[in-house]
């Protein structure tokens, strides 16, 4: 049977669990976070300071680890789309997505024409693991296999959430929920009545659209919650959490027990 993508597994039914990366990027990170049994990582280039030597060093440590390493540009712009994917993302995640519109641009950068996107076509590098082989095959394979997150981050995104999941080669909505309460005039407060009515807009159109659906959670708790509300794609905490929460833990056995 045929190894399935990470595209395809984001679709399928079921929980996906991974690992946001913010600060700490090593050519075996993918493979610390698939042996502790997650299924994904994001390579975050939006609040970090790697650049794409780092984002091309962890993808192919994630090609080789069998983890899917998701890129989130620091900016939606058409190089930065091209050159992530070029490095050897399995998926992109777009920032500060506000409407159908931005979304359907971010999907068309990530695709080769002929069909129906613009993405500048380099072959023999890292996307295609250095092979040779006919371009058009390449192309073909690699629109299949990339996965594009939309990442719901303002009040206006959310009232076109619907839209915004019809789109063609949308594979998931993401709620940027710090972002999101800010949009919604109510920094934080994530159990705020107006911040559940938001989501359940996103949730549902996910849903509707047959896409799936994203946070990131601040503890294994609260990701647990999540998944109840429905989530089926929640990075677990970001690499920082996972240290600080450990030493932390560490510390406080130690001391108790001394």
């Amino acid at each position: 049977m045929p190894h399935a993508t990470w595209r395809q597994r984001l679709l399928a039914p079921g929980l996906k669990l991974g690992l946001f990366a913010m600060e700490f990027a090593t050519p075996g990170l993918p493979l610390i976070v698939r042996q502790a049994g997650a299924d994904f990582m994001v390579l975050d280039m939006e609040h970090s300071g790697f650049g794409f030597e780092t984002v091309k060093t962890v993808c192919v440590g994630g090609r080789a680890a069998d983890l899917p390493v998701i890129v989130r540009v620091a900016h939606r712009h058409p190089n930065e789309v091209s050159r992530a994917l070029d490095m050897g993302a399995d998926g992109l995640m777009a920032p500060l997505v506000s409407s159908a519109a931005e979304a359907r641009d971010f999907v068309a950068w990530a695709t080769y024409p002929p069909s129906g996107g613009t993405r500048g076509a380099a072959m023999g590098i890292a996307h295609d693991g250095y092979r040779p082989g006919p371009a058009v095959v390449k192309m073909a394979e690699a629109d299949a296999r990339k996965a594009i997150i939309i990442q719901i981050e303002t009040r206006a995104g959310a009232e076109d959430a619907d839209a915004i999941a019809a789109v063609e080669g949308v594979d998931c909505l993401w709620i940027g929920h710090n972002d999101l309460s800010c949009s919604l005039g109510i920094p934080g407060q994530f159990d705020h009545p107006d911040f559940h009515a938001v989501e359940a807009r996103v949730r549902e159109a996910a849903k509707r659209h047959g896409k799936a659906f994203g946070r990131l959670a601040t503890s294994a708790g609260e990701a647990k919650a999540l998944a109840a509300r429905g989530y089926d794609t929640l990075g677990l905490c970001s690499d920082i959490m996972a240290l600080h929460s450990r030493i932390a833990e560490g510390v406080s056995l130690v001391r108790e027990g001394g």
